[in-house]
Order: structure tokens, then sequence, then C-alpha cells
């Protein structure tokens, strides 16, 4: 049970993600993404006359499940396997982030900046609501999320793909290095 509880390395994680790409192609000619279970759920649970949502999402429901997996399998996780250990965080980082407030590695996210208390301050609007509607919005632009392009795209050796995640990296190394500094300290 052990080998549960702890992290698996890179060398075997990272194939076995790797594995979903050609298991879905040769099961039934799918691709994996998560961000597109979004756009299914709104057309399931909300039809209305918006040409986006007019498609037959029931051919997409394997992606809701599989989507229901994850979440499912998440919140069995954190109560089946209680980790009592805090979030390793390198000492540069941590010196850094101490600057502006962030010490509580308690949990899988610093409270200081994901919490209820934090989502009305100006810092907490700017990285929960700002952020997320960034991060949805540039989903929806790029055709697909992280997991769709660098995974599934890559994979099947597609140039969007490339080009896509290309961005989301040098986006994400900006993001670190200059955006969130100066949220941090608002």
């Amino acid at each position: 049970m052990s080998w549960l509880t702890e992290p698996w390395p890179w060398y075997v994680a990272g194939p076995l993600i790797g594995l979903i790409v050609p298991v879905l192609l040769l099961i039934g000619n799918k691709t994996f993404g998560i961000s597109s279970s979004l756009r299914h759920t709104c057309a399931a649970c909300f039809p209305s006359g918006i040409k986006f949502f007019k498609y037959d999402w029931k051919k997409e429901v394997w992606n809701l499940f599989f989507v229901a997996g994850i979440v499912i399998g998440g919140f069995m996780a954190t109560g089946a396997i209680p980790d009592s250990q805090n979030i390793a965080v390198h000492p540069d980082l941590a010196t850094d982030l101490s600057k502006s407030g962030i010490t509580d590695y308690s949990g899988l996210i610093p409270s200081q900046l994901f919490s209820w208390n934090s989502l009305f301050s100006l810092k907490g609007f700017i990285i929960i609501i700002i952020g997320g509607f960034l991060v949805g919005f540039g989903s929806r632009y790029a055709g697909g999320c992280t997991s769709g392009h660098a995974i599934s795209g890559l994979s099947n050796l597609q140039w969007p793909s490339l080009v896509a995640t290309c961005c989301f990296m040098l986006g994400g190394f900006i993001m670190a290095n200059l955006v969130l500094p100066v949220i941090l300290n608002l």
C-alpha cells in the first residue's frame, strides 16, 4: 500500500499518462483533453440558441465520465490517503514567497492565496477570478488546454499543438517570473 501513498517517479507516471493517447485512439478514435468537457457540460445542461453549443454532445459523454473519474479519484485519494507532510517547496522559492506573506504550505495550495478570505481581496480577485477567466479564454482561443495540446496533440505530431505548447510554456515563464511577483506585492 505504500506505493500508493508516495509520489511515483517521472519514468513511471510519464509513460502511463502518455499511454492514454494511443489507448483512446485505438479504442474509440478519441483525443485526450479536459477543457472540452466544460463545453459538453454546458451543451447538456443549458441548451440554448447559441451555435457553439448546438451539437450532439452525447457522442462525447465519455469525456464527462473521464473528468468525473478525475474528480472522484482526487477526493478518494485525499480522503483515503492522508498526507501529513507539508508540500515540499524549494528554500529559495519559500524565501521569495515569504516576502509576500505566503508561508503556509500545509495544503496543496497556499491558503494565503486561495481561500474565501483572499477571494475578497484585490490580490485574490486577480489571481482567482481574472486568472481563471484568462485560463478559460486562453484554452478556448488555443483550441484546447495544455493536456490536450501537450499530451495528445504533440504525440499526434500536430503543428498547432507544438505552437500552442510553446506559447503555454512562454506564458507560464512570463507569468511566474514577471507578472506574479507584481501581483503578490500588491
